[in-house]
């Protein structure tokens, strides 16, 4: 699975970080999946190897501007170029409201292309389309908040000796049960295709978290995948001065819960505007920081995500940089 940062800023952009937004892939693929979609998104993909046209799905956290105020340019913008196939956008309540005001508004009248909304906030949410598969989880925040459990489907093998052993023929029955279709024998005899299959490879998953102060909500979760990517808008110190009103996690917080649960790889995101990188220049408050007060708590792989950055989280579970997202100049 294949993860590119668009934007890792909280609130508002900064001349290095953009806000929120991730790409993710099942490894090569050009097909991919977008995570929030906060302003200037689409510029970011522009930088990338995604393109609208293969986009599968958009999964929204939350209303808040920050995660969703990309959507409506991105939308028109896959429209002037020619996009045809439906496009799923998987969000709580008041993310179909606001699409479709701004286009009423702003005279896009007609899109060339389905737009098919699907509330995660339902309590039956869930997301399948053969190649990944993904589940809502619900954080605490200032308005209703989801994370997202995304966990690849890998292709199925077939089990030769199980199949001859029941004394199914080579042919099209095999390709029908290859392809996932249970099957009645001449016989009468019912075969069922998880019966005679296995996934070629354990499947991955990872979690993108939307804004959220209680990580531990999403403990059963992180104990049943490979990586999280949390929000860590603040340092302990910073929070203690500016309240919990934001309803935002620190640092320590999500290392501490990530900890708990033996999360074996911890990505962290939604950096307030006052944390910069150095870059040697002297500045109050760094990325160091929120790196030092997370791996006082935590002791997995730890990434402080940066803009249009890749990683790739392996079949054997190793988690790798990549540049081969981005765009040669």
């Amino acid at each position: 699975m294949r993860l590119t940062f668009l934007g890792t800023s909280a609130g508002t952009p900064t001349r290095h970080r953009n806000v929120t937004g991730l790409a993710l892939a099942i490894d090569d693929a050009r097909d991919w999946y977008l995570f929030d979609c906060g302003e200037g998104t689409q510029h970011q993909i522009q930088h990338t190897r995604y393109s609208s046209a293969k986009l599968r799905a958009i999964f929204i956290t939350h209303v808040h501007g920050d995660h969703c105020y990309g959507l409506p340019g991105l939308i028109a913008s896959a429209n002037m170029s020619g996009r045809k196939a439906p496009l799923t956008i998987c969000a709580p309540d008041g993310i179909e409201q606001f699409i479709r005001a701004t286009f009423l508004h702003t005279d896009i009248r007609e899109l060339r292309f389905p737009l098919e909304f699907v509330r995660s906030d339902a309590p039956d949410f869930h997301f399948d389309d053969g190649h990944l598969r993904v589940s809502a989880h619900a954080l605490s925040h200032r308005v209703p908040c989801f994370a997202y459990r995304a966990e690849e489907v890998p292709p199925r093998h077939l089990i030769e000796e199980t199949l001859d052993a029941k004394g199914i023929p080579r042919g099209p029955l095999w390709n029908r049960l290859q392809k996932g279709e249970n099957i009645v024998l001449d016989d009468g005899r019912a075969v069922l295709a998880d019966d005679v299959s296995q996934a070629a490879w354990s499947p991955r998953s990872v979690i993108v978290g939307g804004d959220n102060d209680q990580p531990a909500l999403l403990h059963d979760a992180m104990c049943n995948s490979d990586a999280m990517i949390h929000e860590a808008t603040f340092t302990e110190d910073v929070l203690a001065r500016v309240g919990p009103q934001y309803m935002h996690s620190t640092a320590a917080m999500v290392a501490k819960a990530a900890e708990r649960s033996e999360l074996p790889h911890l990505l962290l995101t939604h950096f307030s505007q006052r944390y910069r990188l150095k870059g040697g220049e002297s500045v109050e408050h760094s990325i160091d920081d929120l790196r030092k007060e997370a791996r006082q708590h935590y002791s997995g792989t730890l990434i402080m995500a940066e803009d249009l950055e890749c990683y790739q989280l392996e079949k054997n579970r190793e988690i790798t940089p990549l540049s081969t997202d981005l765009k040669r100049p």
